[in-house]
């Protein structure tokens, strides 16, 4: 890690009191001494009809203060890649200025990101901790892909600014995803994979026997990132053609929207089609924690075109959450 400084800012709620300049100058020069930073200029101004800024220029970086008085706030910041923490800076404003609450963030400054989860549970914020970004570009077909390295998890594939593989638990993924179209039925000829760019599933199909494995991606580009970056996953997976337009298995390893669902839907008929007797259908259909309408959406789908569907879970640590496999067989 490739560190700068740290950051921290205040915001002071519930200040009534109007300061003046001087004020806030006395409170640079006390935060300053504690930090032992040194200040090369202050700049302020007033404005009219309220309100207040004021910057001090530091040998270290800066400190500032922002005042809001038709909002009772007061906004502080403080950067420093002094050997001090700018956090000093905390008690010696709570004892100066008059407040109900002071909301208090602190940042370091350097080359580690905070990815942010788009499926955190409501009131819980939660972040990837990014070591590297690996790819970042628009796909061909109009997908965000990204290759990121997260401390955490490895090398990961993030697809629309969200989360899709991880190398560190990917194998808790496919694995039950094959798990569960084989718990209903053992049969291994042959598989169509639809999506599942990574390549895991169709590795655990070759590692379960499978003589043919046809595999649908709808964008390349998954594939050519993945081969590139995430190797692992797609180890001994290699392009084959089955003979029998017949399959034993179909995996549906889109996207968790609506609008795959949708797709899947409008193409049930033809899945159904080129499924064998007794074969299976399974569909990764997300998390029921972050998306239960959406579950509920799919294994409604399944029901209403095979009359029966089995749900199975796994926990995905990267996910942080339950991950939801359905699955269906077509009835002789």
């Amino acid at each position: 890690m490739v560190k700068v400084g740290e950051h921290i800012t205040l915001d002071i709620l519930g200040a009534t009191k109007d300061y003046t300049a001087a004020f806030y100058e006395k409170i640079v020069y006390k935060i300053a001494k504690a930090a032992k930073v040194e200040i090369l200029s202050i700049n302020r101004h007033k404005f009219e009809p309220q309100g207040f800024t004021l910057i001090a220029l530091l040998a270290e970086s800066h400190m500032s203060f922002h005042t809001f008085p038709e909002k009772d706030v007061i906004s502080f910041d403080f950067f420093t890649c002094g050997k001090k923490s700018p956090s000093v800076a905390i008690d010696i404003i709570k004892k100066e200025i008059k407040h109900k609450r002071i909301v208090v963030k602190n940042f370091n400054r350097d080359d580690v990101a905070l990815y942010d989860d788009i499926y955190s549970t409501p009131g819980q914020k939660k972040f990837y901790v990014v070591k590297d970004v690996l790819e970042d570009f628009t796909s061909k077909v109009g997908q965000h892909l990204e290759i990121l390295n997260l401390e955490e998890f490895g090398k990961a594939l993030f697809i629309d600014n969200e989360l899709q593989v991880c190398e560190r638990d990917e194998h808790l993924y496919s694995s039950q995803f094959v798990k569960s179209a084989m718990n209903l039925n053992q049969n291994n000829i042959n598989a169509a994979i639809i999506g599942g760019g990574d390549g895991g599933v169709a590795r655990e199909c070759i590692s379960k026997g499978f003589n043919l494995i046809d595999w649908y991606e709808l964008d390349p580009e998954v594939v050519e990132i993945c081969k590139k970056y995430l190797p692992k996953i797609e180890n001994k997976v290699n392009e084959s053609t089955v003979e029998d337009s017949k399959y034993d298995k179909i995996f549906v390893d889109l996207n968790d929207d609506q609008y795959c669902i949708d797709l899947a839907a409008k193409n049930m008929k033809n899945l159904k089609r080129i499924l064998k007797p007794d074969g299976v259908l399974t569909a990764q259909v997300g998390s029921q924690d972050k998306k239960p309408k959406q579950v509920k959406n799919w294994i409604s789908v399944l029901n209403k075109n095979f009359g029966n569907s089995t749900v199975d879970r796994v926990y995905i640590p990267s996910f942080d959450c339950v991950w939801n496999f359905a699955s269906s067989i077509m009835k002789s």
